[in-house]
């Protein structure tokens, strides 16, 4: 395979999956109790549920176990791993369908996954869980909807909610937040909508040890928020920033960087051939937690050479220095996925000046609906590699730095 560009990066091994190769943005690596490493990567859509791949030796990924989906109108789009736990979500196409929830399976065999619970979230309004987050052994943090949460708008449906699984056989809901107004019966006026409505929801979710206090959670058309979850029953907002607009919406990830006290927002780009460009990513000034003072973007490719290579062009992603111990740490290195726009590392020593030091471009993958790549997520492991799967059938990519 020759990458249609490549600088500052190895692309040292590709895996299409078994032949199924259009992953989601579900991706964790466990480091089993014999000694091996498996990635852990959620399918985009049906007929596939999980794959399971063998990376101990990065430069040979092999595939162990892939498993299905119970049918065609549920997906699994994110996952997260914890020890010998796994956390799956489950959402459905349409309103009203099953199942749609939180699996949690026992992967201390990873050939084979065993099914421990599943926490139901369907429901006449809900379509499931679209992300969740896992770090810690104890707590899922999660957007997804509940037969007891009627939207005024159906695209409001996932507010954000909090899953005490310490026992996993037995998860239970400990706290939920949604922006006021977006729920049947609020008295706040419901938001206005933007010119692209994706909605008022909870996209990512993430909670780090080093402040268990804070969620930052990325409400799409909502922009961001900093939420104060000291007290599960009773959470309530920190902080907020939200371009949306002028800006055409859907704020996917807000990630700190604690020394730094900067925040990274992702906002994503859900429409082929940059009918909703610009989709950015934002650093932000988090010095006064109460008053988020945007600083820069980083660096995007031309959107006249990158449109009109078809499918999505704009930020999707970020690798989240996701706190367990086979992930890379940096508050200075920014890996994010842009779609046709490939991997993407940036140097932010600087805040208000970012630099692009390495990108991968594959080319458009064999049977794909779009003719490019279109690079989902990516993850970087302890070691500095990088793995990064594509949207349709192009599978996995792994790379290591060479900067």
């Amino acid at each position: 395979m020759t990458p249609d560009l490549i600088k500052g990066m190895r692309l040292i091994a590709h895996d299409d999956l078994l032949g199924f190769g259009g992953v989601g943005e579900g991706m964790s690596i466990q480091a089993t109790r014999d000694g091996r490493r498996i990635l852990w990567l959620a399918h985009e859509g049906p007929p596939k549920n999980f794959t399971g791949v063998d990376v101990t030796d990065p430069r040979r990924p092999r595939v162990v176990v892939q498993t299905e989906l119970p049918n065609r109108h549920v997906r699994s789009n994110s996952l997260e791993t914890s020890g010998d736990l796994m956390a799956v979500a489950y959402q459905v196409l349409e309103h009203g369908q099953t199942p749609a929830g939180i699996e949690m399976f026992d992967i201390s065999d990873p050939e084979n996954p065993r099914s421990i619970s599943f926490f139901d979230c369907s429901g006449p309004f809900s379509r499931g869980v679209h992300q969740l987050w896992f770090v810690d052994g104890e707590t899922v943090h999660f957007g997804g909807g509940s037969a007891d949460f009627t939207p005024k708008n159906k695209l409001d449906d996932q507010p954000y909610r909090m899953l005490d699984v310490r026992d996993p056989a037995r998860p239970r809901e400990i706290g939920r937040w949604w922006i006021p107004g977006t729920r049947e019966g609020d008295p706040e006026p419901e938001p206005a909508r933007l010119a692209i409505d994706t909605g008022f929801r909870a996209h990512n979710t993430n909670v780090y040890p080093t402040r268990p206090d804070r969620a930052y959670v990325g409400m799409i058309d909502g922009g961001g928020y900093v939420l104060d979850i000291a007290n599960p029953s009773a959470i309530k907002p920190v902080s907020h920033w939200n371009p949306n607009p002028p800006f055409p919406g859907f704020t996917h990830t807000v990630m700190p960087l604690f020394s730094r006290d900067l925040l990274v927002f992702t906002h994503e780009c859900v429409m082929d051939d940059g009918a909703d460009w610009p989709k950015l990513t934002w650093i932000v000034d988090a010095r006064r937690e109460d008053n988020l003072v945007p600083l820069s973007i980083l660096p995007m490719p031309d959107v006249e050479e990158y449109a009109p290579k078809g499918g999505r062009f704009g930020c999707h992603n970020v690798h989240e220095n996701t706190p367990r111990e086979t992930s890379f740490q940096s508050d200075t290195l920014i890996f994010s996925s842009l779609f046709n726009g490939g991997v993407r590392v940036h140097d932010i020593s600087d805040p208000t000046a970012p630099k692009e030091v390495a990108a991968f471009v594959p080319p458009a993958p064999a049977g794909s609906r779009v003719p490019s790549a279109q690079i989902n997520d990516v993850h970087v492991d302890e070691n500095g590699v990088a793995y990064a799967v594509d949207r349709h059938t192009g599978g996995l990519y792994v790379l290591e730095l060479d900067i």
